[in-house]
């Protein structure tokens, strides 16, 4: 497992990678950043970019290039990558990609309480998730075929895990929802009692403290 970074924060692969191309100030890295839709990629907050940059030109992978005044502007400092930039760059993309972290969305948190709500009421909301993902899955596919006319795939792989991701969370929730309308789920009996008595049945309490408490 890779050690702590010095700047940890991903927005630093963000501007490495923009800053690789040419030197240029940080609100020039912001705008190509929101061109390429890196706040999407990477959950960029904005307001901390500068922080980011002196973290990095204070740990040698920035380096001052010089400034320019545009107009009324004021004066703006213009960065460039170092070889150590380059070398930091290149390494937190390899663990990035070869080191699988535990990642807890915000969806796969509310399934792990999800049994606090009736199954009825949990089916209509997975069936209006599943619609809105159903709508998401369509405009992604369309806008990823017109711009595989113009970009070259290299640029897009990202686009396309995005959108096998939502494939594959929605094949999963239509399962799940077949289950549950069907049947077929297990457990609903019991999920059942529990909220019609408002009393959770004693099996069920049992599996969920020995959840609570195993390894």
């Amino acid at each position: 497992m890779a050690g702590r970074r010095k700047v940890n924060n991903l927005l630093g692969l963000a501007v490495l990678s923009t800053v690789v191309q040419r030197p240029m100030h940080p609100y020039e890295m912001a705008t190509l950043m929101r061109a390429r839709g890196k706040d999407r990629d990477m959950g960029v907050k904005w307001g901390s970019l500068y922080t980011v940059v002196r973290n990095l030109e204070k740990h040698g992978f920035l380096e001052v290039a010089g400034t320019v005044r545009e107009g009324a502007h004021p004066e703006r400092t213009i960065y460039r990558i170092t070889d150590a930039g380059r070398a930091e760059m290149a390494d937190w993309v390899r663990d990035l990609i070869a080191d699988p972290e535990p990642e807890r969305p915000r969806f796969e948190a509310a399934l792990s309480v999800c049994g606090v709500l009736p199954p009825e009421e949990l089916t209509g909301l997975l069936r209006r998730r599943l619609a809105r993902l159903e709508e998401d899955v369509a405009a992604q596919r369309e806008a990823l075929a017109e711009w595989r006319r113009e970009t070259p795939r290299l640029f897009l792989v990202e686009a396309e895990y995005d959108l096998a991701v939502r494939e594959a969370e929605a094949s999963w929730i239509r399962s799940f929802v077949e289950e549950l309308t069907s049947g077929a789920f297990p457990d609903l009996p019991m999920w059942r009692a529990w909220h019609e008595s408002g009393r959770m049945p004693p099996e069920m309490a049992e599996l969920a403290e020995r959840g609570l408490t195993s390894d």
